[in-house]
């Protein structure tokens, strides 16, 4: 998982990308593609 300042980029990426707001972060989740994975912050 990458640890990234801004997700914005990463979301674009990939059409199944989700982002996701769990516990005060932010998470960027693939079911399609488990690699793009990354949490902000």
């Amino acid at each position: 998982m990458k640890v990234r300042n801004s997700l914005k980029s990463l979301r674009t990426r990939h059409r199944a990308n989700q982002l996701v707001r769990r516990r005060g972060r932010v998470y960027i989740i693939n079911k399609v593609q488990k690699r793009y994975k990354a949490r902000q912050g």
